[in-house]
């Protein structure tokens, strides 16, 4: 029996370990916060570059199959966690206040240079 270098006795592969790569490593936590627009932009793999929000001030809200600009006004609820609310962060699935009523969240602000929300039917 002849013996393969880099092989198991199995027959399957050795793999041999590695640093991780720059794309690869995390950064630091990212939080939207409520407050005046500021954005980030990173590199990512392939040269490419993210665009992600630091604080946010407006929303996209769809009304109607109409999209209107409103300004957030406070943050109510986040069903994920209740402590984000406190500190006025937002997330995906986040309800908060606006002059046209209260918006939910759509879209992943952390990923994503804007946020996005639809309007809630007030009951």
């Amino acid at each position: 029996m002849t013996t393969k270098k880099g092989k198991k006795i199995s027959g399957g592969k050795y793999i041999q370990a590695r640093k991780k790569k720059l794309c690869e490593r995390p950064g630091q936590k990212r939080t939207v916060k409520l407050g005046e627009e500021k954005r980030r932009t990173k590199r990512t793999m392939g040269g490419n570059e993210k665009t992600f929000m630091l604080k946010a001030q407006f929303i996209n809200v769809e009304k109607d199959k109409k999209t209107l600009k409103a300004e957030i006004t406070n943050v109510l609820e986040t069903p994920s966690n209740r402590f984000l609310a406190r500190q006025n962060i937002l997330t995906k699935g986040t309800v908060v206040e606006t002059e046209l009523g209260k918006v939910k969240v759509t879209n992943r602000p952390t990923q994503e240079g804007l946020v996005n929300g639809i309007l809630l039917k007030e009951e």
